[in-house]
């Protein structure tokens, strides 16, 4: 069992609290690029996890777009979940995978709602503060463990890995912990912040074990600023990168000269930022 020193929302491990200087030049450039976002936790993990659900494989434009008719046409998830599943794959149509991801949510709210009745049984007399929701029941859950159980809790639901359950903590509950998805992964292992082997899973416990609490949600959003506008997949911008001196990926490929600084002003609309 990891202990909570090597978890999202735990301390950093190294140099008492202090993140390397090698992630401190980083975070600080990435800053002064891109700006530090604003740290908005919307407070309904249920919604998170649908909404991060709905944006697998598509566009932020479209898993917004779906999520909005999905709120539309069930206003609670209890709705939802009393439904067949052609009929929410019908309102999320503009999503993709539609039929995947419609079956993937209800078996999240199934499985929700069998913990929920369980729970009820057990204890037949609730406070007075439970609503009664499946929202309301989820953020109970994860409000009263610990960043590493709550994680690690998310991801026995159905069809919840360790990123949508990062996401979740994050954005849902402002809990400091690291998503790693693509542009993440890869940007930080160009940069040298992870070893070349590291997988994506490996990596959320290694960055959250250098990232200081109060910096995980902007270098996390930067990141993919980064990747994105800059550090892309294919044909990475080397040669403008603002990262360029702090880059062991670049160290083969670029020249050792000074070179003008990629300019990618942040877009405070986009979806990125949550």
């Amino acid at each position: 069992m990891l202990s909570d020193a090597a978890v999202p929302g735990s301390q950093p491990a190294s140099g008492e609290g202090r993140p390397p200087a090698h992630l401190a030049r980083v975070y600080r450039r990435l800053l002064e690029v891109y700006g530090e976002p604003v740290w908005r936790p919307s407070g309904e993990p249920l919604g998170e996890l649908v909404g991060t659900i709905l944006s697998q494989h598509t566009s932020d434009t479209n898993s917004e777009r779906a999520y909005r008719q999905l709120r539309a046409a069930f206003p609670s998830w209890e709705e939802l979940l009393a439904v067949p599943s052609e009929q929410v794959a019908a309102v999320i149509r503009c999503g993709g995978l539609a039929n995947v991801k419609a079956r993937r949510i209800q078996e999240v709210l199934a499985e929700l709602a069998r913990q929920q009745a369980a729970q009820a049984q057990a204890q037949p007399s609730p406070p007075a503060t439970e609503t009664g929701t499946l929202e309301a029941f989820l953020s109970a859950e994860l409000q009263r463990r610990q960043p590493l159980e709550a994680w690690e809790y998310l991801q026995k639901l159905p069809g919840v890995g360790p990123k949508t359950a990062a996401c979740v903590l994050l954005f849902a509950l402002g809990w400091p912990v690291m998503p790693v998805d693509t542009h993440v992964h890869r940007v930080a292992r160009r940069l040298g912040l992870l070893g070349p082997q590291v997988s994506a899973e490996q990596a959320h416990l290694l960055l959250a074990q250098m990232t200081p609490p109060a910096w995980v949600y902007p270098l996390h959003v930067n990141l993919i600023r980064h990747g994105r506008r800059v550090c892309l997949a294919q044909r990475p911008r080397c040669p403008g990168c603002p990262l360029l001196n702090e880059c062991r990926y670049a160290g083969g490929l670029v020249a050792e000269e000074e070179t003008e600084p990629a300019q990618a002003a942040a877009d405070p609309s986009s979806a990125e930022d949550h």
